[in-house]
């Protein structure tokens, strides 16, 4: 029997996400992303199709580098403007029981101390359904907008990773022992102060004498989210990542990541089982293949060419402003994202043009919609699970809400009637749903710096 195929809708409190252009289409309303009961509703309607969770995408910059500023950005709502996606939670927890929330937070330029706290403050108002997207950014005008000169570089970001990750674990797993918080009204005794341990660190970015200001929350550590897939972030992956996000168009090169970086963490002591991995998709569905092609072409009137090079522009470190359709673009050293770079050079050879990467981003963006009937889309669904090792999908928005409801409608039930979509939601925190146990395994790395009892 095929495997539980797990659904993440993936999207940003702003206007324009993935798909560039879209929010142009009379249907769409994402341009509601300021109301909150836009985000409550898109809520209840992703508990209603038995969604995972919602996985939120962030940036803390602009995209300036396609002609060196920002105005064609500002003009086709790039990813800007962009609202803070943790503000969203309480209020899409408020009206859901048990979906889950993933939510993008660049640790470059949080205040680990202070970082640690929020995520434990939504971990307890959730009830245990809080992920974090581990990222260490991308953009230059995000370096610059704190005070930098510019970002790291892009190993460098990864070495600071590591030991923010030390940093926060010790946070989350060292300061409070369970069984600290007693809650002894009789008495006034709230907290064991014998159970509540400063935490020491001396690192090279980090210097810390503090115990943890939030007692322990459900998961203690948030889910942990990861997307990197160079080489130095496939390593960070097997070594914190519980969900990986994974971008691609061969089942091929999906499948060399995903063994590639299970194989990296059971060499670390981990399982496996210990790491879902998530493939981006952006489904485009309908009773028919023929309605979904034409719903396909009736889409792609509203794609904005020169907003999709905008995007790629800032995640590849490129300037395509300054080059010809038909000019070879030269791929130097990039401290941005460098897997982009790699995929788009194995898609389009190593001499690829501005006229071949507009060929491919068919919807605005580099990813490629699955166009097709709901038997189809499940097909696919269940070939790439399969094929490639992915245990399920974070599905980019098209034009919202039908994008979802198309999906919640008519996929959902194909693949429920197969076998290989929940019925009925698991009990328990979002770990516990997607791996059985409410904490972070003895495997993980995390374990260190755990406070044991004493035998």
């Amino acid at each position: 029997m095929s495997k539980e195929i797990h659904f993440n809708a993936f999207d940003m409190n702003c206007v324009g996400h993935i798909q560039q252009g879209l929010w142009r289409h009379p249907r769409d309303c994402s341009a509601d992303y300021r109301d909150i009961h836009y985000w409550m509703d898109y809520a209840k309607k992703l508990e209603k199709g038995l969604f995972d969770g919602i996985f939120f995408a962030d940036v803390v910059g602009v995209y300036d580098v396609y002609a060196g500023n920002p105005d064609a950005a500002i003009r086709g709502a790039v990813q800007v403007p962009v609202n803070d996606p943790t503000m969203l939670i309480p209020a899409m927890a408020g009206v859901t029981t048990h979906l889950g929330f993933g939510v993008t937070s660049n640790l470059v330029y949080e205040s680990p101390f202070l970082f640690a706290r929020r995520m434990s403050t939504l971990d307890h108002l959730t009830g245990g359904r809080v992920g974090w997207n581990i990222v260490t950014g991308y953009l230059d005008s995000a370096a610059r907008a704190i005070g930098l000169s510019g970002q790291m570089a892009h190993d460098d970001r990864y070495d600071l990773a590591d030991e923010y990750m030390e940093l926060v674990y010790k946070l989350w797993e060292g300061s409070w022992e369970d069984g600290a918080v007693q809650v002894n009204r009789a008495d006034g005794f709230y907290a064991d102060p014998a159970k509540v341990h400063v935490v020491h660190h001396r690192g090279r970015q980090y210097q810390v004498d503090a115990m943890h200001l939030s007692e322990p929350s459900p998961q203690r550590t948030p889910v942990l989210y990861q997307a990197g897939s160079s080489t130095r972030g496939r390593q960070f992956a097997a070594t914190h990542a519980e969900c990986v996000f994974v971008n691609g168009q061969s089942k091929d090169g999906v499948k060399n990541i995903v063994d590639d970086i299970r194989a990296q963490a059971m060499a670390l002591g981990r399982a496996a089982a210990d790491i879902k991995v998530f493939l981006g998709a952006t489904i485009i569905t309908a009773k028919t293949e023929s309605q979904a092609k034409e719903k396909f072409a009736e889409y792609q009137r509203y794609v904005s060419s020169e907003a999709a090079l905008v995007h790629a522009a800032a995640s590849m470190g490129i300037d395509f402003a300054k080059y010809d359709m038909d000019e070879p673009i030269e791929t130097g050293k990039s401290q941005a994202i460098v897997s982009n770079v790699e995929a788009m050079t194995r898609s389009a050879g190593p001499q690829w043009t501005k006229r071949k990467l507009l060929e491919q981003m068919t919807l605005g963006s580099r990813q490629q919609p699955l166009v097709g009937s709901a038997e189809q889309v499940a097909d696919a669904l269940m070939g790439w699970s399969e094929q490639a090792g992915v245990d399920g999908f974070n599905l980019s928005r098209t034009v919202v809400p039908e994008c979802f409801d198309d999906i919640i409608e008519l996929v959902v039930p194909i693949l429920q009637e197969r076998g290989v979509y929940k019925t009925a939601y698991k009990q328990g925190p979002l770990r516990e749903k997607l791996f059985g146990k409410a904490r972070l395994p003895a495997s993980h790395s995390a374990n260190q710096y755990r406070i044991h009892p004493k035998p």
